[in-house]
């Protein structure tokens, strides 16, 4: 157990804030989950994370950012550009949306302090990753640091998955006892398809191939 026994969980409904909100159902008395609309193409993962949010008893807030889908051409929001299925040589898969961790984190630190919350929850891995440069564990110790700051507050990011792979998330939600609603129950895919995915997505192949390696290690 921690310290200041709240927490507030960036939650999506994916495979990774799935399992990051049971940790912090084992590891802090009370929970909270945050859920950003940011325009994103599978919008479908809000009502996802409502309903796994319900049924583990937790409060559920969404928050309105889609401005952030204003703010730059990315393939997530922009549902009209071709979605990259590998990370280009020498530059970022086009589903990167810059800013958007620095932006959800903000947007989590200012909601958790209006409850007295000091305890924040990300589900970011820099081990197993589709090489975004908001997932790594250097850019959440400076963001960290920043919203301390700038809210003369003592905020601590919590990374559970920082440096698990795809299989040890999968392993993780099983010690959890919660591995049946992370490979039924949530949406990873970019295109908005519920479990196993579409398959051929960088988000479904990442989480497919994880399962893969879990599953024979068993």
């Amino acid at each position: 157990m921690y310290n200041n026994q709240s927490a507030l969980v960036l939650h999506s409904g994916g495979q990774d804030s799935t399992t990051c909100l049971f940790w912090a159902l084992k590891n802090f008395k009370t929970v909270r989950t945050l859920c950003i609309a940011y325009g994103q193409r599978h919008s479908l993962e809000i009502e996802v994370a409502q309903a796994i949010a319900s049924e583990a008893g937790v409060p559920f807030q969404v928050l309105d950012a889609n401005v952030i889908s204003e703010l730059s051409d990315n393939s997530l929001t922009n549902h009209s550009l071709t979605m990259d299925q590998e990370k280009p040589s020498g530059s970022w898969p086009n589903t990167f949306v810059p800013g958007r961790n620095l932006f959800f984190l903000t947007f989590a630190a200012v909601i958790a302090r209006s409850h007295g919350i000091r305890n924040i929850v990300a589900g970011v891995s820099q081990a197993d990753y589709s090489g975004y440069p908001d997932c790594r564990d250097t850019f959440i110790r400076s963001a960290n640091a920043t919203l301390n700051l700038a809210m003369d507050e003592q905020f601590i990011i919590h990374t559970p998955l920082m440096w698990l792979s795809k299989a040890e998330t999968w392993a993780l939600a099983d010690e959890l006892g919660v591995l049946d609603i992370v490979k039924n129950r949530t949406l990873t895919c970019y295109n908005g398809i519920p479990a196993e995915g579409c398959g051929h997505c960088p988000a479904c192949k990442l989480r497919n191939e994880g399962l893969k390696l879990f599953e024979n290690t068993k």
